[in-house]
């Protein structure tokens, strides 16, 4: 039942990691004209818990350059932390 916990926390967490660098792909495609992409306000829908979890715990001036980055890197811990639990149960 552990594993299959991990596991399940583990796939989702893989799947948010790939909607960020999906929505940083396409930040960077679309410009400017990013809100009015369907797919690009998709992605935002699918990350926007990751990002006000970790919104709340940074001050307020550096919120909006690196946000995006920052729930990259802490997912990415967690999804390897997860990975290297699950070898050890």
């Amino acid at each position: 039942m552990q594993h299959f916990l991990i596991s399940a926390i583990r796939a989702i967490t893989e799947m948010l990691l790939l909607c960020l660098l999906a929505q940083g792909m396409l930040y960077l495609i679309a410009g400017s004209h990013r809100a009015e992409n369907p797919v690009y306000r998709f992605f935002t829908l699918i990350t926007r818990g990751p990002q006000q979890c970790l919104s709340h715990l940074l001050p307020a001036p550096h919120r909006a350059g690196v946000l995006g980055g920052l729930t990259f890197l802490l997912l990415l811990f967690l999804w390897l932390g997860l990975a290297a639990l699950r070898k050890l149960l």
